[in-house]
């Protein structure tokens, strides 16, 4: 465990990380973010031919003229970007089938996430959102799918890719419609869940498959009925096919009531698994929150299997957790199975998760996050995971 204790100064090791480079071809993000004193900066750029040398923004700044003089060919004044950096460091004691950890226990990693958030709206009532991640957090193989895989870190590569592209609009006074690509299905369900835990697993609050997440295409509607209640449904396909056979279409509802100081959800999925078979889901979320500022949430949902044998198919998940304000940031502990638990000859074979968070906020734009957590292993081959790590997060 000494390496365990290594981690009490990991918020000190995060400066050896400075050398990383996320670098992305014709953007000198360095320069950009000279001007990043604020959250949300303005662009705005003119185009017209005789005023082209004096207004053309580059890397340096120059060209970014005063928003109240642009005309219609510049760059919308409500032109926003918002970026964000997570380092994390952790280490892992034990080895669950899941885990890819090779170089024996206690391995210490780390890893780093950045993002690009691009938003516009041409009506004011419109939204046209662009998500660019990079980072080491997320690897198709090694070591750093293992503990720092709890952490939902940004980027599969430290190239500067497109993580979605979503544009959001009103019809009507009560509806909004979403029409994204690398969007999920889900994007206009609300989860009845005030626990808002870093891990992977748990932060789902047992809404795991429902709440469907096919990426690619997706479309989506909320329609607020009243006294609290609010509708949405969603659709999520391939690029390659939308609504033909062949192609793994996804389909969802989901019913939200806002009590005020409590919530309630249910949330209906629909996956196909081939072209005669689909495994459907129903989760159930609802959440407390208590004077005090201390909030209780809990989740369970239900799946069916359609290409399950007759011993093996349904799964099951459920969650509890429990978050609030204590001191300068907010502490938060969960429990819950490990993802879904899957029927088996008849059984369902449980792998419990336990774990224990602490956020925070340094300041405006600095956060450290410390997470503690726990996954039951369930035979003598599939030992506990014991996790420790901390992540620092900052956002200008």
């Amino acid at each position: 465990m000494k390496l365990f204790k290594s981690l009490l100064v990991a918020p000190a090791t995060l400066g050896l990380l400075a050398p990383i480079s996320a670098i992305a071809t014709e953007v000198n993000l360095d320069e950009i973010s000279n001007y990043s004193d604020v959250e949300s900066i303005e662009f705005a750029n003119s185009f017209k031919t005789d005023e082209l040398a004096e207004s053309q923004l580059i890397a340096g700044g120059e060209g970014m003229v005063d928003s109240h003089n642009h005309d219609s060919d510049s760059f919308s004044e409500t032109t926003t970007a918002s970026f964000s950096v997570d380092f994390a460091i952790g280490a892992l004691d034990g080895k669950g089938t899941t885990t890819t950890v090779t170089d024996g226990d206690e391995t210490l990693q780390a890893v780093y996430g950045f993002q690009i958030d691009l938003n516009t709206s041409f009506t004011g009532e419109d939204s046209l959102d662009i998500s660019l991640d990079a980072g080491n957090g997320v690897t198709s193989s090694g070591s750093l799918t293992g503990p720092l895989a709890e952490f939902d870190l940004n980027g599969g590569s430290e190239a500067l890719t497109v993580d979605g592209v979503s544009y959001t609009f009103p019809v009507g006074d009560k509806m909004t419609v979403i029409v994204g690509d690398n969007t999920d299905g889900s994007a206009m369900f609300t989860t009845a869940c005030a626990y808002g835990g870093p891990s992977n697993t748990l932060d789902d609050c047992a809404n795991v498959n429902a709440g469907i997440t096919n990426g690619g295409l997706a479309v989506g509607a909320s329609y607020e009925i009243g006294n609290g209640f609010t509708a949405a449904v969603g659709y999520a396909g391939a690029e390659t096919g939308i609504l033909t056979e062949g192609v793994m279409d996804a389909y969802g509802a989901n019913l939200f009531y806002d009590g005020g100081s409590y919530g309630v959800s249910v949330t209906y999925g629909i996956i196909e698994q081939t072209a005669t078979t689909e495994n459907t889901y129903t989760a159930l979320n609802g959440y407390y929150s208590f004077d005090n500022g201390l909030s209780i949430s809990a989740g369970y949902e239900v799946g069916d299997l359609g290409g399950g044998t007759a011993l093996a198919d349904e799964t099951e998940a459920y969650f509890i957790g429990v978050n609030g304000e204590v001191g300068p940031g907010e502490l938060g502990a969960a429990i819950g199975t490990a993802g879904v638990t899957t029927e088996s000859s008849g059984n369902m074979i449980e792998r419990l998760m336990y774990e224990a968070y602490y956020s925070y906020e340094v300041n405006d734009g600095m956060t450290v996050t410390p997470l503690v957590y726990v996954k039951e292993g369930t035979s003598a081959t599939d030992t506990d995971e014991t996790g420790m790590m901390v992540k620092t997060s900052f956002s200008f």
